[in-house]
């Protein structure tokens, strides 16, 4: 097992707390190798909503993403009026049209309110889905409540949360003996489960889902047995034969929170519940997706066996997930890049996730042990600090591991 890929936001990097890198440090798994995770989804988005199209000239080191964000607009509005195929891949000078709030085909989350709110994070909330349930971004909820590298929240911590809507409200509390659950924007599978005290193995059961736990915004979802109130704490936490936790709560001295261990263990119980590729096949899914997408296929086996031998089965405390071992924070990120919904306990899911950040890596990094390192300790950090020691033995693994490849 190892930990999740991560590729900072030039926002998100500003966003950290100095020694936040340093601290994330720690969140590599037994094998000795993995990449941090970090919710970097959105950059800040520009003040006010035009009222027609505008014109847009690509800047090195955008990304479509982020484009979208600055204009108060979506990626895949910005794709569909531009012809973008799934990679939504731009090229530096390119014009694009920008569809305003009031031009694009999705509307957009009701417009924040200036003087900001707070919010109590509930059991299985990300700061991610936070802050798109709240009209704002990851950055912004980051430096508002002094959150680090990692954007760690905890559950019942209060949080500012800078312009959000005060008519947010929160999700129908569910019934005693089992409900249903309206699917928003952001929300997983597992965290759903974790919230209502039920298991990713029953809500896959009850809703008739297939292999890769798929979920809409607007569907509704028949809970089985959810607890009396949605901030109950958490079902136990899933064990293996033997009474043995599936992932451990720990690594190098570390202690995850609760709830992450129990999402993990809840990913890790789904993926073995619904039977994943072998080894060979991963490998092979991992260097065609990495040619499609423009991404040399030698670097990506490389980064894949290193962060988990090609066995999609692992998920590490931290709940990094599968082949490329991404965190739901930073599949959130990943999706944006692609410009559609990833979901990392799909194999072909988990794959595009990790290439899409490493090739975006690559992309912003000045050389290629640059993009590995920023893979494994961060972007921000290896800008701020340089490599580390551990780092630079990832750096060196992965390009000795190219030779194979």
């Amino acid at each position: 097992m190892t930990q999740p890929a991560l590729a900072l936001t030039d926002q998100a990097a500003r966003a950290q707390a100095p020694g936040a890198a340093s601290r994330a440090r720690g969140r590599r798994l037994a094998t000795g190798t993995g990449a941090i995770a970090i919710a970097a989804v959105a950059a800040t988005a520009s003040a006010g909503a035009a009222h027609a199209d505008e014109q847009y000239t690509v800047r090195s080191g955008d990304t479509v993403s982020h484009i979208a964000a600055r204009h108060g607009t979506t990626v895949s509005a910005v794709r569909t009026a531009n012809g973008l195929d799934s990679r939504a891949f731009i090229r530096e000078g390119q014009r694009l049209t920008i569809p305003t709030q009031r031009s694009a085909t999705t509307a957009p989350a009701a417009a924040p309110q200036a003087t900001g709110g707070s919010h109590t994070v509930a059991s299985g909330e990300t700061v991610s889905a936070i802050a798109q349930r709240y009209g704002t971004t990851v950055a912004a909820v980051v430096s508002a409540n002094g959150l680090d590298s990692r954007a760690f929240i905890r559950v019942g911590q209060t949080l500012t949360i800078p312009g959000a809507t005060a008519t947010a409200a929160p999700a129908a509390a569910p019934q005693a003996t089992g409900g249903s659950h309206t699917v928003a924007s952001g929300e997983t599978v597992s965290a759903i489960a974790q919230r209502y005290g039920t298991t990713v193995a029953a809500v896959v059961s009850a809703n008739g889902l297939d292999s890769r736990a798929f979920i809409r915004v607007g569907q509704t979802l028949t809970i089985p047995g959810a607890g009396a109130t949605a901030t109950a704490a958490p079902a136990a936490t899933p064990q293996a034969t033997g009474g043995t936790a599936l992932v451990g709560n720990t690594f190098l001295g570390r202690t995850y929170a609760p709830s992450v261990v129990a999402s993990a263990n809840a990913n890790k119980a789904s993926l073995l519940a619904m039977g994943v590729p072998s080894r060979d096949q991963m490998q092979a899914k991992v260097a065609s997706t990495a040619r499609a997408m423009g991404v040399d296929a030698a670097l990506a086996q490389a980064i894949a066996f290193q962060e988990s031998g090609f066995d999609h089965t692992s998920v590490s405390p931290a709940n990094a997930i599968g082949t490329m071992q991404v965190i739901p924070t930073s599949g959130d990120w990943a999706s944006d890049l692609v410009g559609r919904d990833l979901n990392l306990l799909d194999p072909d899911d988990n794959v595009v996730a990790g290439v899409a950040i490493l090739r975006q890596l690559v992309k912003t990094s000045p050389d290629l042990p640059t993009a590995i390192a920023s893979y494994y300790q961060g972007a921000g950090s290896v800008k701020r600090n340089g490599m580390f020691s551990d780092t630079r033995r990832y750096v060196a693994n992965v390009q000795t591991l190219m030779a194979r490849f």
